[in-house]
């Protein structure tokens, strides 16, 4: 589904990518580790063009991103999800307008459809009796699930997760967790996380790759990763 080639991203004097690589599997969930600053957001941004590399090749589906004009680059982000960090919901609209934005703006669904894909994904996340509330009005967890929400409501084949459990109890860090882990599954998704959070990446990932300065450290199954005695790649997951 996605395959990384030598990308590189340089701000200044400051090397934030070196020739990183990697692939991700249809229906794998990649989580991308590394210290703050190491590149991991700046990685996101530009697998999904909301940045350009320096350097490198990335493929989506098959698709080479970089190549594509704007018209054919925005039909493909038609088919990719994006959890932000702080969930990115618009303040001035209700939870149902939230949701309903990216249906109008990039599909031409009825009035019904829409109505019935917003009651659906709101029964997804548990939060059916929210959709006249404003975020102002929803707690931590519950923007991060609306924000979720809106994410899977395009069906996307791709969801990228920028720190989705951030700013989270234990407790709801794993109902999050758990949620996103049975959403992918539900809609065979491929998914790449971002995450500092050792809870959230022992209950979604299959697969990790470490970064730092710059390249990759570490790259393979979660699980050996959890037990790596390799110092830097053992803090991760020491308590």
């Amino acid at each position: 589904m996605v395959e990384v080639f030598d990308v590189s991203k340089v701000f200044g004097d400051y090397i934030v990518l070196d020739g990183v690589s990697f692939k991700v599997d249809n229906g794998e969930n990649l989580v991308i580790f590394g210290r703050s600053g190491s590149g991991k957001s700046v990685l996101l941004k530009c697998i999904v063009q909301l940045m350009k590399p320096d350097a490198g090749k990335i493929f989506i589906d098959g698709e080479d991103v970089l190549s594509l004009s704007l018209k054919k680059l925005n039909e493909l982000r038609k088919q990719i999800g994006f959890l932000f960090q702080s969930a990115a919901l618009y303040d001035s609209m209700s939870v149902r307008e939230n949701l309903e934005f990216p249906l109008i703006r990039n599909f031409k669904y009825t009035r019904k459809e829409i109505e019935a894909k917003v009651k659906n994904v709101l029964e997804k996340v548990s939060l059916e009796e929210a959709i006249d509330k404003m975020p102002s009005q929803l707690s931590g967890g519950m923007k991060k699930r609306i924000g979720l929400a809106r994410t899977i409501i395009t069906e996307p084949k791709l969801i990228l997760y920028d720190e989705p459990t951030t700013g989270l109890d234990p407790i709801t860090t794993k109902e999050m967790s758990n949620l996103i882990l049975e959403l992918q599954k539900d809609l065979n998704t491929t998914s790449l996380i971002v995450t500092h959070d050792p809870i959230c990446a022992k209950i979604i990932a299959s697969s990790a790759v470490v970064l730092k300065d710059g390249k990759i450290m570490y790259e393979g199954d979660i699980n050996s990763l959890t037990t790596a005695q390799e110092p830097f790649l053992k803090n991760f997951f020491s308590r």
